[in-house]
């Protein structure tokens, strides 16, 4: 059977593209508001800056070369079941303490009952039967010490990770829900999900039934009228909705989807295909609410998340408008998004169509996959990025400062370079640390591509991923220009974003389905000045130290803009991200650091007398100074 890694030089634009353009333009002439033209920049300042001179492309796949060698299983029989063109998410997380980010790769299974791996269309690449798969990162002396190889161990087995996670995942969280100082991981999967607790030895357990997340409520219920649908969970946060130091947990599940006989969905030429979401009716998201010991409780009725849900793929926790309280955004398919904000008291109200966060410009709901916040103007609020299906736009919500939005994906340029493809994964990252934040794109449609069939394709949905570049508030595509990586074609779902060789630069682990996993290390960014903090809290009583999910820090400059960064673990498509924050200081207004300012999510605020660059530094609550109003935005 031939490899799925197949190249395909990038396909040019469609004349719909061009439309596009001439409206955009055509309504910047007509004097509507419009992010500044080259030159400028949304926030004053200079231009940024040409990405640093050297040799070598920008990224480069390393999995193989580390050792990272997961591939795929998605249980693809031929019976064209919507669950097997989502998977798969991975996690990029320390779970051993000891500085530097292992890899946890969420793999399928077979789907129906009597299947074997031996009926898949695409092999099993590991040992039977499939399981989600551990690597541990034994990296040493490389990044600032300059010396040493990157390179990852399997040890799936020895963690325990074989016996325990064998369902048909599709996203993860991680994050110290305990608070015993380690870092612990929560599956989603096509029926029950899983809390996998991190016993601090290099094993895990199965804590979902004595944390109680095992009882059906809200989500549970329903079916695709020809036999009971289990849950479907994809993104799952954790994050502090009630400011008492415990983190709760989110969950987005997605459709009412059967196996036992579910519809048959085809293509124009009336051949099988699959189906889309509005088949099937969506499934409720659930909120479990941490009672401090160990234990959580399903509180999704009394948090009003009942009423107005969607089909749910992807899932941001922040403070959107500025009253301290962490809210939550939630991308659905085909169906109005969410932006629940915390009301306090335990309670959350949908106001995405107020806030002109729900829905398209032109009134119509999208496709959402992946989803990021993040500060791409450098103005001190946070924005939102989400991707979608093609023929759609991938959407940029800019911040308006007070929670309310705009959509800006045609102004800023990142609208119709989009409407080719169908993305998943993203996120807000500078990657070539000039102090404005990017984006990445990776891309794989969900039902055929003609085009692909007429070519004998056996896993015809391959698409290239996308790379662009924020110049001042407007992005240009430069995918082209970032590595051979960039001209494969895959159907790559899941991209979790972190700093895996420590070199001050943000790399990204590529998930593909039925595919092989892609480790994309940045050899760009570090040629820029850089500065990395992770933000510490004390967890489980003072005893010990977890990241401070839901905190954010900016890092004050002499002459240059200040940067807002956030603690961000969950958001793009299924995964977890490095929860550090790495601050680029390139640029011609780079400015000399003269400290960082630290917004704890119950927002008391710290200033902390870093100035250091080219290093990381840990901040722990508590041994700042304190400060009393909000810091220069």
């Amino acid at each position: 059977m031939r490899a799925m890694s197949i190249w395909r030089p990038l396909s040019p634009r469609p004349f719909l593209l061009l439309a596009l353009v001439a409206v955009v333009s055509l309504g910047v002439a007509c004097g509507e508001r419009s992010t500044p033209a080259p030159g400028e920049t949304a926030a004053g300042g200079a231009p940024a800056a040409a990405p640093p001179a050297g040799d070598g492309p920008w990224f480069r796949d390393a999995a193989e070369e580390a050792g990272l060698d997961f591939h795929h299983f998605n249980g693809g029989t031929g019976d064209f079941h919507m669950v097997e063109i989502l998977g798969s998410g991975a996690a990029l997380f320390d779970y051993d303490g000891d500085g530097d980010l292992d890899a946890y790769l969420v793999q399928g299974a077979t789907l129906e009952e009597g299947d074997t791996v031996d009926d898949a269309l695409f092999p099993l690449r590991h040992p039977a039967p499939p399981s989600d798969r551990l690597y541990r990162n034994d990296l040493k002396g490389t990044g600032q010490d300059g010396g040493g190889r990157l390179t990852f161990t399997d040890v799936t087995a020895e963690s325990g990770i074989a016996d325990l996670a064998t369902g048909y995942g599709m996203g993860i969280a991680a994050a110290d829900y305990d608070g015993d100082g380690d870092v612990d991981l929560f599956v989603t999967n096509y029926g029950p999900d899983q809390l996998l607790e991190n016993l601090g030895d290099g094993t895990f357990r199965d804590a979902t039934a004595a944390a109680g997340l095992t009882e059906r409520g809200e989500a549970g219920r329903g079916g695709s009228g020809r036999g009971q649908a289990p849950e479907w969970g994809v993104p799952a946060a954790f994050f502090d909705k009630d400011g008492d130091g415990d983190l709760d947990l989110f969950v987005g599940n997605y459709l009412a989807y059967s196996l036992v006989d579910p519809p048959v969905c085809k293509d124009l030429t009336g051949a099988p295909d699959f189906c889309g979401p509005k088949a099937f009716a969506a499934q409720a998201d659930r909120l479990w609410e941490n009672r401090g010991d160990g234990t959580f409780a399903d509180v999704t009725r009394d948090a009003g998340l009942t009423g107005g849900f969607g089909p749910a793929l992807g899932a941001v926790v922040a403070d959107f408008d500025g009253d301290r309280m962490t809210d939550l955004y939630v991308a659905n398919d085909a169906a109005a998004n969410n932006l629940w904000l915390n009301l306090g008291a335990g309670r959350f109200e949908d106001q995405a169509l107020l806030a002109g966060a729900a829905v398209d410009q032109g009134g119509s709901p999208q496709g959402s996959m992946g989803v990021d916040a993040g500060d791409f103007d450098n103005d001190g609020d946070l924005d939102l990025f989400m991707t979608h299906i093609n023929h759609e736009t991938n959407t940029l919500y800019r911040n308006e400062g007070d929670g309310m939005f705009e959509d800006m994906s045609a102004e800023t340029g990142i609208g119709a370079p989009s409407l080719s493809f169908t993305a998943f994964g993203t996120a807000w990252f500078d990657y070539d640390n000039d102090g404005w934040l990017d984006l990445l794109t990776v891309n794989g449609a969900v039902t055929k591509i003609p085009a692909l069939v007429s070519a004998g394709e056996p896993y015809p949905l391959h698409e290239p991923n996308q790379l662009f570049r924020n110049q001042g508030g407007r992005f240009t595509e430069v995918t082209e220009q970032a590595g051979p990586v960039f001209e494969l074609s895959e159907v790559s779902r899941g991209a979790a974003f972190g700093d895996v060789d420590e070199d001050g630069d943000v790399d990204v682990l590529v998930t593909n389905s039925a595919g092989p996993a892609r480790l994309l290390l940045n050899e760009v960014g570090n040629r820029n000045p850089w500065l990395g903090v992770r933000l510490v809290t004390t967890v489980g009583g003072g005893l010990a130290v977890g990241d401070a999910i839901g905190a954010r820090a900016a890092v004050l400059r002499d002459g240059a803009p200040t940067l807002w960064r956030r603690v961000r673990p969950e958001g793009s498509f299924a995964v977890s991200n490095d929860p550090r924050i790495l601050f680029g200081l390139g640029g011609e207004a780079a400015g000399g650091v003269e400290g960082v300012r630290v917004v704890w999510a119950d927002g008391t605020e710290e200033d902390f007398p870093v100035t250091a660059t080219g290093r990381y530094h840990t901040l722990r609550r508590g041994a700042g100074t304190a400060v009393g109003a909000a810091g220069d935005e």
